[in-house]
């Protein structure tokens, strides 16, 4: 059987929020998705990439456009080899200055120390409403990723 997670991180990858504001917005993603079999509030001890598993569908350039995998993996290799605390990239296509953060994950992507998710959340998405509540509750601007497993 598969599962799917429906993930929300900073879009600062080390932006956490207090232990207070995270657990609200547990209890208000919880409440948006009541069939989930779980709903969790975590903190990581250093950035994580978080993907969307089974939906990976590729990246991209935002500077050119170009595919990015050609040259993503070397980057984020050498990227994971400090625990990912150095983002930045020069990038293989067209010699932007990036973060890998800020390249386009065709299936939403992102780096983090928080994550707050919920799995099998038994919705087809949020509304609009929804995500500005998680975001004001957390009080930072949030990534939405659909994981399948």
């Amino acid at each position: 059987m598969s599962d799917n997670w429906l993930q929300f991180v900073p879009i600062d990858p080390i932006f956490q929020p207090s232990l207070e504001a995270a657990e609200r917005a547990r209890a208000l993603l919880a409440s948006f998705t009541p069939e989930a079999e779980e709903v969790l509030a975590s903190f990581k001890d250093q950035v994580e990439f978080f993907h969307p598993g089974s939906n990976w569908s590729g990246v991209e350039c935002p500077a050119c456009g170009a595919d990015a995998e050609p040259w993503w993996e070397d980057a984020m290799s050498a990227a994971s080899d400090s625990g990912f605390a150095d983002l930045a990239v020069i990038t293989g296509c067209c010699g932007a200055e990036l973060s890998l953060n800020e390249l386009r994950y065709v299936w939403p992507a992102a780096f983090a120390s928080f994550v707050l998710e919920a799995m099998n959340p038994g919705v087809q998405d949020l509304s609009p409403a929804q995500e500005q509540q998680l975001t004001a509750t957390l009080g930072c601007k949030l990534t939405k990723i659909w994981v399948h497993i």
